[in-house]
């Protein structure tokens, strides 16, 4: 009998235990929500003092919490009015639990109403950037939760237009007309889209320290910008000879192309030196598509690179010597592995020779400098995992920081395709990798699952009257060239296919329709077994269309 009181007895006090204990919860779970109110509160006198403008958004915030505020007030007074805990337990119990997360929510979004303070931060103003932006309203971002902040003086643009139309003679490129995202033939981005939109171009601002742990980014001026997401598009910064060893080349006539600024000083030197002498240092994408735009606009043209062959990085010896004839062919001086040693100045400050490796020197009446360029990682060394240059990051550009990104050229990221790490310097991967680490941010927030890059390496040019595309990896121990490589047709048109272990890797096109180009780029894709190459040497680009007719007779 006595141990059967016990028994009752012990379960009389674990359910009274059991009640203090949810009366406790409760009671920690009510001074909570009140200090949250409280912090409400003066997050929104602290708004009201430090900014005069107000959005729809910033408005309905506020309306928000001034609701929330009296929801508190009215559950405190209850609770004093009833006196009764099981009954404060009863009535408010979930109710508290809710305006506690209400209230959370709130206080974090207040916090991107404050002056130079974002949801979303984007550091970088280019093509990236651009189509970032985008792809943020196309979500559904929220005006006032995403800012860009560039050290250009106008908003986000197509930089492929700088050399392969900006630079031209006649019908030259000129903003707005090449603003994104016109280069993938979507909508002209100008600065009424950004401003229409509550996306804040925070324009001609250098940021100099960025501290990711604290999520401040500090400009020059000294200015702070908080961010809740970051998504770090700093892109490369172009080499210059003195990083070489190279005396001089901090002349005036002493020139680069990476931005619209850069552009309009070879604009102006090009009118100076109307029919001048020009050496352009470089065998690059930027050497090719420089040095044909001063020869278009009738300069002396000679280019100095130090390697066997133009865009070795890409090009073939036989691909290569395509072009560096078709140049010689259009006036163009080429003087290959060689270097510049020194630049030598006038008392103007202009360099008038150009001293080479080989003991050569060249007139120059202006020196256009492209031979390469390095991420800009330097803000986030130490903070950030790097990788092979640039900042490592996920299939969704997620780097080893919560909440910060990496897209564009600075992101080393995951090809599937290649089953490695890669980094990769073109616009296509800066507008795509832009696209999918915005939907990924965005698809987090909603609790979507979101598939990871999946990228075709793609590169391209257009010079003279000539275009090329090439999809794919130049690698395998076989090349096979296929077409007419005659400098001197009228269309010259021909490629290359890269094979390894039997396996197509990559295709070049000089001179592809659009249906040809388009056929090269599945078959890239596809990556299909084709033995030693004979067909594809037969059948050139057909082959491409052949394959597609077999397979689709197979799916059939």
């Amino acid at each position: 009998m006595g141990q059967f009181i016990s028994s009752r007895l012990a379960g009389v006090w674990d359910r009274i235990d059991q009640k203090l204990n949810y009366y406790r919860v409760f009671e920690q779970n009510l001074v909570v929500l009140q200090e949250l109110s409280r912090d409400l509160g003066v997050q929104l006198e602290e708004l009201e003092e430090c900014s005069s403008s107000c959005s729809e958004e910033k408005e309905e915030w506020q309306e928000k919490v001034d609701a929330l505020i009296d929801e508190v007030e009215d559950i405190e007074r209850s609770i004093r009015k009833w006196k009764v805990r099981s009954v404060a337990v009863y009535l408010y119990g979930k109710v508290v639990g809710e305006k506690t997360n209400e209230a959370k929510e709130l206080l974090e979004e207040g916090k991107y109403y404050f002056p130079n303070s974002f949801k979303y931060l984007i550091l970088g103003g280019g093509v990236a950037a651009g189509y970032a932006a985008r792809e943020f309203v196309k979500q559904g971002v929220k005006a006032g939760e995403v800012g860009i902040i560039s050290e250009e003086s106008v908003a986000p643009y197509e930089r492929p237009a700088l050399s392969k139309g900006y630079l031209l003679p006649k019908n030259a490129a000129r903003l707005p007309q090449f603003h994104v995202c016109v280069g993938s033939g979507g909508e002209r981005l100008d600065r009424s889209w950004y401003e229409k939109n509550g996306i804040e171009l925070i324009l001609n601002t250098k940021i100099v320290k960025a501290a990711l742990e604290s999520k401040t980014l500090t400009s020059e001026d000294g200015t702070n910008f908080k961010f809740g997401t970051l998504i770090i598009a700093t892109g490369s910064k172009g080499l210059k000879l003195r990083d070489f060893g190279v005396k001089g080349d901090e002349a005036k006539n002493v020139l680069c192309l990476r931005d619209i600024k850069d552009a309009d000083q070879i604009v102006e030197a090009m009118k100076a030196k109307k029919n001048g002498k020009a050496v352009v240092v470089g065998g690059g994408y930027n050497g090719l598509e420089v040095g044909a735009a001063l020869r278009l606009n009738n300069l002396s043209v000679t280019m100095v690179y130090p390697d066997p062959w133009c865009l070795p990085r890409l090009f073939t010896k036989e691909i290569a010597e395509f072009y560096e004839r078709y140049y010689t062919s259009k006036g163009i001086r080429i003087m290959k592995g060689t270097s510049v040693i020194d630049l030598e100045s006038d008392s103007n400050k202009e360099v008038k020779r150009v001293k080479l490796k080989n003991g050569r020197e060249l007139e120059a009446d202006i020196v256009i400098v492209g031979i390469g360029a390095r991420p800009a990682t330097g803000l986030f060394q130490g903070q950030l995992e790097l990788n092979k240059g640039g900042i490592k990051t996920d299939g969704l550009f997620k780097t080893s920081m919560k909440d910060v990104y990496a897209i564009g050229d600075i992101a080393c990221f995951p090809m599937k395709m290649y089953n490695e790490m890669r980094r990769v310097e073109h616009v296509d991967h800066a507008r795509k990798s832009a696209m999918k680490a915005v939907e990924g941010i965005m698809g987090k927030g909603k609790g979507k699952v979101v598939e990871e890059y999946d990228y075709l390496p793609y590169f391209y040019s257009r010079v003279f009257d000539l275009s090329w595309q090439f999809y794919g990896d130049n690698v395998g121990e076989t090349t096979v060239m296929f077409g007419d490589r005659n400098p001197a047709a009228k269309k010259p048109k021909f490629g290359c296919y890269w094979i390894k272990d039997g396996k197509l890797m990559g295709i070049f096109l000089e001179g592809g329709s659009a249906e040809e180009n388009k056929a090269i780029k599945e078959l890239a894709w596809l990556q299909p077994k084709v033995g030693d190459g004979k067909e594809l040497k037969d059948n050139g680009v057909s082959f491409a269309f052949e394959l597609q007719d077999i397979l689709k007779r197979q799916a059939a």
